[in-house]
């Protein structure tokens, strides 16, 4: 049975790490779709020791994986947005399927990709843009099919969430522990997706596209970071029996669609208070499963 060929553009720790699970577990995964995944093609400015690339071809120029007229299918894990998309309308115009972890890409010209997929007859795959390794977005597109979406609302940027946990559970400044989580690489260097909220809109745009089925409109999200939040507003927010979570909102309201990033009083008895760390959960509320 010939193998499905897979090209991967990016090779830090999402790409290694990728390139390491598709090599571990290549068994497993033939089993399950029917057919081996064999990555013949990288394309990254530098290897990385954290992966084994013996006997993968290997270009400094991303856009040659693009173009190679062997690859099925193009892993677009290079992060950015500019060259992220020129990189993956490239590769759909040469007939390749795309996977992507990339949210900013997605949320902010996904409209522009999936309508140059669908004119070239491809699929462009993007669960891991939302909320890591959990399965959300083919929950919401496949397992609640059959339900009206009244609302969803999550907790998915861990960066955030471990920073308001710190702050809650030691009693730390946001500047201390903001230091502390880009010291344990949770965070960049420049935070400020992060904290500011932009991370969270990007992944919320997605979500909401799916669950409502609208377009993809990140400049209509109302976007409110953590960076303002004090040792005395997450104090207060515990003595009146509620946490401070940062979350994305999503709502039919009956005249329209309500996208909003905030940080939320939530109540200590709710399941999304007890999310802690760098950890993400999403709730939905359908009209048939509650």
């Amino acid at each position: 049975m010939d193998s499905v060929k897979v090209g991967i553009a990016g090779l830090g720790t999402v790409g290694s790490g990728t390139v390491n699970v598709l090599k571990r577990n290549a068994r497993d995964i033939a089993r399950r779709v029917g057919r081996p995944i064999e990555i013949t093609h990288i394309g990254a400015r530098r290897d990385n020791p954290a992966c084994d690339t013996q006997g993968i071809r290997l270009s400094r120029d991303i856009f040659a994986v693009a173009t190679d007229p062997d690859i099925d299918i193009l892993v677009e894990l290079i992060g950015g947005i500019d060259t992220a998309r020129e990189l993956v309308l490239t590769a759909i115009k040469n007939g390749k399927h795309i996977v992507t972890a990339n949210k900013a890409l997605i949320a902010e010209h996904g409209n522009e990709i999936f309508q140059a997929a669908q004119d070239n007859g491809v699929d462009v795959a993007f669960e891991a843009s939302v909320a890591g390794g959990i399965p959300i977005l083919k929950s919401l597109g496949e397992g609640l099919a059959a339900n009206h979406i009244n609302w969803l609302a999550g907790i998915i940027n861990g960066t955030g969430n471990f920073i308001l946990t710190e702050m809650e559970e030691g009693g730390r400044a946001f500047k201390d522990v903001l230091d502390e989580a880009q010291q344990l690489g949770y965070a960049e260097a420049d935070p400020t997706f992060d904290v500011e909220g932009i991370d969270a809109a990007h992944k919320l745009t997605i979500l909401a596209s799916i669950a409502f089925g609208i377009p993809l409109q990140f400049s209509q999200v109302y976007t409110e970071g953590i960076s303002r939040i004090t040792i005395e507003d997450v104090a207060s927010a515990a003595h009146f029996g509620y946490r401070i979570k940062h979350l994305g909102i999503a709502k039919d309201t009956g005249k329209g669609i309500e996208l909003r990033v905030h940080p939320t009083l939530v109540p200590k008895e709710t399941m999304l208070s007890a999310v802690n760390g760098v950890m993400n959960a999403v709730m939905i509320h359908g009209d048939a499963v509650g």
